[in-house]
């Protein structure tokens, strides 16, 4: 147990306390895929929302259109507010389009769309819902900060998992390219450099503002949006308004290095985000040699993970963390084109349109499942029907009745 402060208020679950928050004042975004679909951790999240009783819950949800239905079906069977928001339906997708929004699709899209949503209430929370160890405590933790005073707060909290450290990406990648970047630069007042190595868990995906930020913020479209959104909380909320705060035990899903959604193509997203950052606050990166001073540095914090490791008596395979480096090192590029989605107080549409669409687009998607059900039930009986017509009767026939010949 420690009480060390960063430069922005951190804020440490040194008791079982769950502080007071404005819950009842506050939209909670849950992104969520098909593959949450009625999983434990996805009821776990929901269920605990229940006992929060935030003003609404808002799920950007990515499916194809026959998942949508049992879905968002699903989702209403929990004792909350709920919007479910297509994120991929024809109407949106056309009003995105004619605006130029449309682009590539990714969780930061999706989580865009579901922030526009949440600007009818004070305050937002974002978290994902494949956390295994949910806690309503998370939701209040992460909204004392931003009651009290501060814009922005971040979660954080220790991946060790199965005997084993975690938070790969985080810790092999973002963190010694910070600290890479900070090697290189000349010293100076503290700036975005030292914002982003402030935060113990900066790639964590849980985070809560007041709505007047979110709509100041510049959306990155996939795997970067942890990172992007860092960026924007030092330009709108600086050291002074932000916070992080400790969420305790917290376990979800692990992804592999390769793959299409592995750590390695997420590290190329990170990567952008995390460099764009930097150059929008004012630092000139030199990217000649930016990969071998980040090989350094990860060099540098692989012994000290080794050590770590081994007090603690967890599993560590220091070749394939080194092995992890040398694939991460090949996302160190300059950023290509900026394809962030705007600000929602600049946006050429208005949340209350996307949520036109998007209620549409999902009555017609409900409606096409429960057409589906029911050509599927008729099919059944009429096989049924004619099975039986096939089968011997089960009993007898009865006797002809009386004067019948």
């Amino acid at each position: 147990m420690e009480y060390v402060q960063e430069r922005v208020t951190t804020l440490h679950a040194l008791t079982d306390h769950r502080p007071d928050a404005p819950t009842g004042r506050a939209a909670v975004v849950v992104p969520m895929t098909e593959r949450e679909y009625g999983t434990l951790a996805a009821d776990r999240v929901l269920s605990a929302l229940e006992e929060v009783a935030p003003a609404r819950v808002i799920v950007p949800l990515r499916a194809p259109r026959e998942s949508v239905g049992p879905f968002a079906r699903w989702l209403d069977g929990f004792d909350l507010e709920v919007e479910t928001l297509w994120c991929g339906g024809p109407r949106l997708t056309r009003l995105l389009a004619n605006h130029g929004l449309d682009g590539t699709r990714g969780k930061g899209r999706d989580v865009w769309l579901g922030l526009g949503r949440a600007l009818e209430e004070e305050y937002v929370v974002v978290h994902d819902a494949d956390t295994k160890t949910y806690s309503p405590a998370f939701v209040d933790r992460l909204l004392f900060p931003v009651a009290n005073g501060h814009a922005f707060s971040k979660g954080y909290y220790a991946r060790v998992e199965d005997g084993a450290l975690y938070g790969r990406l985080f810790r092999l990648f973002f963190r010694p390219l910070v600290r890479a970047l900070a090697d290189a630069t000349e010293r100076r007042e503290p700036g975005v450099i030292e914002y982003l190595s402030a935060f113990r868990y900066a790639l964590a995906g849980e985070f809560a503002a007041t709505t007047d930020l979110v709509s100041r913020l510049r959306i990155q479209r996939g795997w970067g949006l942890e990172a992007g959104i860092l960026g924007e909380a030092f330009a709108h909320a600086g050291f002074a308004g932000s916070a992080q705060v400790d969420l305790g035990r917290y376990e979800h899903d692990h992804r592999s290095v390769d793959g299409p959604t592995g750590l390695a193509d997420m590290s190329r997203a990170v990567g952008e985000a995390t460099l764009r950052a930097v150059e929008d606050g004012g630092i000139a990166v030199d990217y000649d040699g930016l990969a071998d001073r980040y090989r350094e540095a990860a060099a540098e914090l692989i012994d000290g993970y080794a050590d770590d490791a081994a007090f603690n008596g967890l599993d560590y395979d220091r070749e394939d963390e080194r092995s992890q480096v040398e694939t991460y090192a090949g996302a160190l590029v300059e950023p290509g084109p900026d394809t962030r989605l705007p600000t929602w107080r600049d946006a050429p549409i208005t949340p209350a349109e996307v949520a036109d669409a998007a209620a549409t687009d999902l009555a017609a998607a409900t409606d096409d499942a429960a057409d589906a059900a029911t050509r599927a039930a008729g099919e059944a009986a009429d096989a049924d029907v004619r099975g039986n017509a096939h089968r011997p009767s089960a009993t007898p026939p009865s006797d002809p009745a009386p004067g019948e010949d």
